[in-house]
């Protein structure tokens, strides 16, 4: 899980700033919102408020880039991605933590850059410790080899094994050695190398970023009875005047009119070299753009099987393309993987989770969210403008946060809970009002005509 992200001279953050998933123990409602690791209890729920250009996306962007650092290195475009507020920024480190869990242990990994450079001045790995103490596990600093600590006890094999790996990046720069240690290493099944492998894989695959322009669907559950019948479920509990969820059989002709002729010989060249490679086998490939998804199925050397959706309405003689549908029923399809997903431990990070999608929708979705992973390691950490979803009763006051700029321009970010509300606080009016900030503030506009 989640613990804490820390991040500085990123974007509009300069300084640095922290959010943290560990729950205040003086707030006693809503109490399933939090899940106890050892004795420290930590939030399943984050919700970001604030105003335009304040800066909640480029924290949902902070998740974004340390993936694709920790997957790929440092990206090209990053040279741009200090934050421009001070000059000397430009020149100065940049530093990405994040802090989480993996069974009941507690981790800290994190890497220092200069980005304009594309350079990596330092990585870490600690093991954190309730009582407040840490233990380093690995560091490296600049060109400087990576050192483990002696504490991580390891056979002459893999010691004799690290130390090749350690040498071999000595004097690297542009990249991680967390991603070094993931790249077609094999270790024991007792292996504390493998610690390299549990922090690489939670940050790769147990973190879902999710912008408003992500076309977001597993197409495996509409292939499934069991979750096709729970999606028809769920879908009717949003009043979108759909009744039913089918999956159809389409032609290759319908295919190549759904979408643009280059794309269409590109997927089916595509598709023909699948076949060859798979020789008998078989294999199923999925596309989704923004009006549509499809399913290509081939069996051995037999013709693709084409299958996309089919949305039957309520008192409606015909069925429905899912191109039909309006932007925000388009959106809640998107999201239903959130709510059939049954991956332990998974972090989703959700910029403008209202997009497109009426109050109650949202607010609806949340409950469902919430209900479906009850007492899962499951949390959802997003953005939002929308004020009606700020209640007590639906968030604690830990769970919401706020992003705005300070004099000097750049983002900071604090917490709900330091302004100490009732209760009984109508917490979107206060909002509203200006009392936590937050909110845009508008310059006066005068137009006179010059006679």
């Amino acid at each position: 899980m989640l613990v804490k992200i820390s991040v500085e001279n990123f974007k509009s953050f300069d300084q640095t700033v922290e959010l943290t998933m560990i729950s205040s123990n003086k707030i006693r409602t809503n109490a399933d919102h939090r899940l106890k690791i050892k004795s420290t209890p930590l939030l399943k729920y984050g919700v970001v408020y604030g105003a335009n250009a304040a800066g909640k996306t480029n924290l949902t962007e902070f998740f974004h880039f340390f993936k694709e650092c920790v997957n790929k290195g440092i990206p090209m475009e990053s040279a741009s991605m200090f934050c421009k507020n001070r000059k000397e920024n430009r020149e100065k480190e940049s530093n990405f933590e994040i802090q989480l869990t993996l069974g009941d242990k507690f981790y800290a990994y994190g890497f220092s850059a200069v980005l304009s450079k594309r350079k990596i001045t330092a990585e870490w790995l600690y093991e954190l410790y309730q009582n407040g103490s840490s233990r380093r596990l690995f560091e490296r600093e600049g060109k400087k080899r990576p050192i483990l600590d002696e504490t991580v006890t390891l056979t002459n094999t893999e010691k004799n094994k690290f130390e090749i790996y350690a040498d071999d990046f000595e004097g690297n720069e542009t990249s991680l050695f967390l991603t070094e240690m993931n790249r077609g290493k094999k270790y024991s099944e007792r292996s504390k190398l493998l610690l390299f492998r549990d922090v690489y894989d939670w940050i790769q695959n147990h973190i879902v970023v999710i912008t408003p322009h992500t076309p977001f669907i597993d197409f495996t559950y509409y292939y499934d009875m069991d979750s096709l019948e729970l999606i028809n479920k769920l879908i009717e509990t949003f009043d979108t005047g759909i009744r039913k969820v089918e999956i159809v059989e389409i032609s290759l002709d319908e295919l190549a009119n759904a979408m643009p002729k280059a794309v269409f010989e590109n997927v089916m060249r595509h598709v023909k070299k699948r076949i060859e490679e798979k020789e008998n086998s078989s294999f199923q490939m999925t596309m989704r753009s923004s009006e549509n998804f499809f399913s290509i199925e081939a069996e051995g050397h037999s013709e693709p099987k084409v299958t996309t959706i089919r949305l039957k309405h309520e008192k409606s003689f015909y069925d429905f393309g899912f191109e039909e549908e309006s932007d925000g029923t388009r959106r809640i399809f998107d999201l239903m993987d959130m709510l059939l997903n049954k991956k332990e431990d998974v972090l989703y990070v959700v910029d403008e989770l209202e997009r497109s999608l009426h109050p109650k929708l949202t607010e609806r979705f949340l409950q469902l969210f919430m209900q479906l992973h009850y007492e899962e390691r499951m949390q959802l950490l997003f953005t939002t403008h929308e004020s009606a979803i700020m209640d007590q009763s639906l968030f604690r006051r830990d769970e919401i946060w706020f992003v705005e700029r300070n004099a000097e321009n750049a983002s900071v970010i604090y917490s709900l809970d330091r302004f100490k509300e009732r209760y009984d606080k109508v917490l979107s009016k206060a909002y509203l009002e200006g009392r936590y900030g937050a909110i845009p503030i508008f310059r006066s506009f005068e137009y006179g005509e010059e006679g």
